[in-house]
């Protein structure tokens, strides 16, 4: 990626943080779980690897093991979508900014962890594990056969508006980190043909 395309990467991905944060996004779609879903994924999957790619100095703080990335970010997604976890972040704006501040910064653990590997293969593996594990959550919200959430928020409960947000994770997440870990490989076979 050329320099300028760096910047330009870098500068969208502050756009759509900015977005992401200030709009109203829940009055579009109706419900908040889909809100929520789509703020989650749009801060892991898009904000995140967009600032890595966009600003590598500045994210180099975030540079770990991409397996501890992963393991990081299993830990704080699967956490938050625990009904008790999500319900007091439903409830209450600052648990609500704790909640997605922390995904976001799992995000950036998971990207630039494995977008700075010295093996993009170690890379591709904690972002194919990423993927593995957010598929998995995103079909468990899907056919859950109830509401997971509306008791413990005290709301009514709305199947399909879960179910929604269960299709955002599996057509944002799954496909951002697949097709990324999948370049990674690539990138990684590339470089063994190159020693051979």
């Amino acid at each position: 990626m050329t320099a300028a395309g760096q910047i330009g990467a870098g500068f969208i991905g502050l756009g759509l943080l900015a977005v992401l944060w200030l709009l109203p996004l829940g009055g579009w779609l109706g419900s908040d779980f889909p809100h929520h879903m789509l703020r989650h994924m749009g801060l892991v999957a898009v904000v995140a690897p967009l600032l890595v790619l966009g600003f590598p100095r500045a994210t180099s703080f975030f540079a770990f093991s991409p397996l501890l990335g992963a393991v990081v970010e299993f830990v704080v997604v699967w956490g938050w979508h625990l009904p008790g976890l999500h319900a007091l972040a439903d409830g209450h704006t600052v648990w609500l900014i704790v909640e997605q501040g922390s995904f976001f910064l799992a995000g950036l653990l998971v990207w630039a962890g494995a977008l700075r590997a010295a093996e993009p293969l170690a890379g591709a593996g904690g972002l194919l594990l990423t993927s593995m594990h957010m598929t998995l959550l995103g079909a468990l919200i899907i056919l859950a056969p109830r509401d997971l959430y509306a008791e413990i928020c005290g709301r009514a409960p709305d199947l399909d508006a879960q179910q929604i947000g269960g299709f955002i994770m599996l057509g944002i997440g799954t496909p951002v980190y697949l097709i990324s870990g999948l370049l990674l490989t690539g990138k990684a076979l590339k470089h063994q043909e190159v020693g051979l």
